[in-house]
């Protein structure tokens, strides 16, 4: 049985383990394996693990990614997922070729489902809720899915934490859409892109918020459920209102993930459609900044509980569609094909996250450009073509 102290001890994990042994007898075989291994795979090699993450959604694109960063850093991790979307199975397979990592097929509407997963992991410290229906033209065409999903699902999260794990610190994948429409906010055309008129800074937390689309309903519940949570049962959790993430391991269709729909679509030659006038503009971030950021949230539940953060590329990392396009043409040496649409429902000319409150408390920015992780991103697809043919992406 793996041993497990507190994740801030001031003590030494391998002091732990040697100091009921002579000296002696201990010291050259710890020595030696300090020197020859990292050490997550040093403290697993000796029975110990830094603590116990869960990750709900964990085989989708974020929580594939967040599970292994967290067994990365030596946490035993369970993830839970219903497979249901595209590629999840695929996610699924590559994280369990990255180490170990136990894997639930189980549904965030049965409660009973997330009681019992729970129940058998009421040691970990840390519960990363990824699950999530995450496409506004869904939530528009199937309302009832969307808010089971969304809003049960999350509630269900949060009792069963609240039974099993009340100690445990709940990271939650919320998102720009609780601020709706932001039809008072002064947006202008400038350079071929839409701005806003006075917030040079983005759409910080104190922004009202203002539901829109079932989509955002659904996720602005859970937001504030999560929320409520810290202050009436004194659980533990933050939730982090994500602007666009990309980045490897996402399946980006047409109704969600654009700038991985985009790369996708540029790196298999197949057109896109774009919906509006394309010069609508999103601050971008990816996937590994999002990733600094949950790790920096889990690592002091004290600081970070009952916070809200805007997690995004901030103004300085922003991206209009066509500036995508342009910049795809750039990377491949062609033109991507594409054509135009009427507006969707929901969609804003601009969002643009401030995210100074996360830099101040947090210490955390984001490290990659737009063109440098749309970049990696194209690379990876390109080395995984098959792969995307074969789920019919495209």
């Amino acid at each position: 049985m793996a041993i497990r102290m507190p994740r801030h001890s001031n003590r030494s994990p391998i002091a732990a383990l040697v100091s009921p042994l002579p000296r002696l007898d201990m010291t050259p075989p710890v020595t030696k394996m300090c020197f020859d291994m990292p050490g997550p795979l040093l403290l697993r090699r000796v029975g110990y693990s830094l603590g116990k993450t869960l990750v709900i959604g964990g085989a989708g694109f974020i929580g594939c990614n967040a599970a292994k960063r967290f067994m990365d850093k030596g946490d035993d991790v369970a993830v839970l997922d219903n497979l249901s979307r595209k590629g999840t199975r695929e996610n699924l397979e590559w994280l369990k070729k990255q180490g170990p990592v136990e894997a639930v097929v189980g549904d965030i509407r049965k409660y009973d489902e997330i009681k019992d997963f729970f129940r058998k992991h009421d040691d970990a410290n840390t519960v990363l809720h990824m699950a999530a229906q995450v496409a506004v033209t869904t939530s528009v065409a199937n309302p009832r899915e969307d808010f089971e999903i969304n809003a049960l699902g999350t509630f269900n999260v949060l009792e069963a934490m609240r039974e099993h794990v009340p100690d445990a610190m709940l990271v939650f994948a919320s998102t720009n859409k609780v601020y709706g429409g932001m039809e008072n906010v002064g947006v202008c055309l400038r350079s071929n892109r839409y701005e806003y008129e006075n917030l040079a800074k983005g759409v910080s937390e104190s922004m009202p918020l203002d539901f829109h689309s079932p989509y955002g309903c659904s996720k602005g519940c859970a937001d504030q459920y999560v929320r409520d949570y810290t202050r009436i049962y004194g659980l533990k959790a933050t939730a982090l209102r994500q602007s666009c993430i990309y980045g490897y391991r996402q399946f980006g269709i047409e109704d969600q993930g654009w700038v991985a729909w985009f790369t996708i679509a540029a790196a298999l030659e197949h057109p896109v459609v774009i919906y509006g006038d394309g010069k609508q503009v999103r601050d971008v971030l990816f996937i590994d900044d999002l990733l600094d950021a949950f790790e920096l949230a889990a690592e002091d539940p004290e600081k970070h509980s009952g916070q809200i953060y805007n997690i995004g590329g901030g103004p300085n990392n922003t991206m209009s569609l066509l500036e995508l396009i342009d910049f795809l043409e750039d990377l491949t040496g062609r033109r991507p094909e594409y054509s135009f649409d009427d507006w969707r429902p929901g969609d804003q000319k601009v969002f643009v996250a401030d995210i100074g409150h996360a830099g101040e408390l947090m210490g955390w920015s984001p490290k990659v450009s737009p063109k440098e992780g749309v970049s990696k991103l194209y690379e990876w697809v390109g080395k995984n073509k098959q792969m995307f043919i074969d789920l019919e992406i495209c």
